[in-house]
């Protein structure tokens, strides 16, 4: 491709995009600039504090169990006191446990703090799932999505290197300079972004008119969205062996960690290149495809590793279930959109984050588990055979989804979305 037609691509990729959305993926950014304690916590303990290995796994079970315990508590603040408080509420508090972990010497103190930390953190990702899926058309939202999936990893890769150079110096620095980022974040909140929340007169359903109130009751009778969840809550199993299996593996197979952060390295780089030429491709094709293509590809891509013997090889794998999450991320994040009644997204979009906290809680005891038990291979036999059965449950479950145009039309019919409906929307009207 051309300079010229990069640069139109580059274009039809970020026009048409409101503003709020911008600020919004800004805010993103500057977070995932700022990470520090969920890539170094591991070596801050044991190095910098001189505790176990055995206690820095309590303290990391506590940060993930504290974000399951936040997730459906925040979709109910999202939908309830509205996107913008809880954003505030959530990225203060995550500053203020951060900075305070930094400072922290007790081990019961460290592991009480970390799981605060971990609810705090956790409680910002349904407000902005909710406010994104308010201020974007439905046919723009893949297209947003991606973009942000974007921010988050490019922000994760920057902050990765930077934190290295941060923990040689002061691991204390690193705790203070992520805390001083949320906070702008917060900042960025406050000022730039009106709230988006519908008004109460909206639709509460997936038609014009429907005002049926939405409580997590509505969400767990809702068969049709459990089943995503539960499909989310396998694929983020699958995903989450790249940082409890994988290098727990190729430790055991006589690799070092210079040989992991070689081949993991492969997954940052290529999300940061592909994921927006990639969403360029899927951005109108059937989600029901995508969902099942990138399931196989990510059981299979891990599968592949039961047969991986060189970092070369490992890296190839890398790019393999590397793809299917370019494709899966933005795609998976739109059908939640999709399924989720306007009043209710908070609560819809807190439920899906929940099943990725619950995963990040069960991959690393099902990992050392299976590993300890049957070895390697049968991890990554069993990634393939939970591939295989997210795709198959992704074909049931995605037949009659109502199609983009559908979905606008219910929207501009209950003025609930932020662009269609400028009368009804407090994004507009700000």
């Amino acid at each position: 491709m051309s300079v010229a037609g990069l640069r139109r691509a580059g274009r039809e990729t970020v026009s048409g995009l409101p503003r709020e959305f911008w600020w919004l993926w800004t805010s993103t950014l500057v977070n995932r600039l700022g990470a520090f304690v969920a890539t170094f916590m591991a070596l801050y303990l044991t190095i910098d504090r001189g505790y176990s290995a055995s206690y820095a796994g309590l303290v990391a079970a506590l940060h993930g169990l504290g974000g399951v315990v936040s997730s459906l508590g925040a979709g109910v603040m999202t939908d309830r006191l509205g996107r913008r408080p809880t954003l505030l509420v959530a990225q203060t508090s995550t500053a203020l446990s951060v900075a305070l972990l930094g400072f922290m010497r007790d081990p019961v103190a460290i592991a009480a703090v970390a799981f605060l930390v971990g609810m705090a953190s956790n409680a910002s990702r349904p407000a902005v799932q909710a406010m994104m899926a308010d201020i974007v058309r439905p046919e723009d939202r893949i297209r947003a999505f991606s973009l942000n999936y974007w921010a988050i990893n490019l922000g994760f890769a920057i902050s990765s290197m930077g934190a290295g150079f941060i923990a040689e110096f002061s691991y204390l620095a690193g705790f203070m300079i992520e805390a001083g980022m949320t906070l702008i974040c917060a900042v960025l909140v406050f000022v730039k972004l009106p709230e988006s929340r519908p008004d109460e007169d909206a639709s509460g359903g997936s038609g014009a008119g429907d005002a049926t109130p939405v409580s997590l009751g509505t969400v767990l009778r809702d068969g049709r969205y459990m089943g995503v969840v539960g499909l989310s809550f396998l694929i983020a199993l699958i995903f989450q062996q790249a940082y409890v299996g994988l290098p727990v593996a190729m430790g055991e197979a006589g690799f070092t960690p210079a040989d992991f952060g070689m081949a993991i390295a492969v997954n940052g780089v290529l999300i940061v290149v592909l994921q927006i030429p990639v969403t360029r491709f899927i951005e109108h094709r059937d989600p029901r495809l995508l969902l099942v293509g990138s399931a196989l590809l990510a059981g299979y891509g891990f599968g592949l590793t039961a047969f991986a013997g060189s970092v070369a090889v490992f890296a190839l794998t890398v790019c393999v279930w590397t793809l299917a999450e370019i494709v899966n991320a933005p795609t998976q994040t739109g059908i939640v959109v999709r399924l989720s009644p306007v009043r209710g997204r908070g609560r819809y979009q807190g439920m899906y984050t929940m099943s990725w906290a619950v995963a990040s809680l069960v991959a690393p005891l099902m990992s050392g588990f299976v590993i300890d038990r049957w070895g390697a291979e049968w991890l990554w036999g069993i990634c393939a055979v939970v591939g295989t059965v997210a795709a198959a449950g992704y074909w049931g479950l995605m037949r009659g989804l109502p199609t983009d145009e559908a979905e606008d039309e219910d929207e501009v019919a209950s003025g609930a979305s932020g662009t269609p409906a400028p009368a009804k929307s407090k994004v507009s009207a700000a």
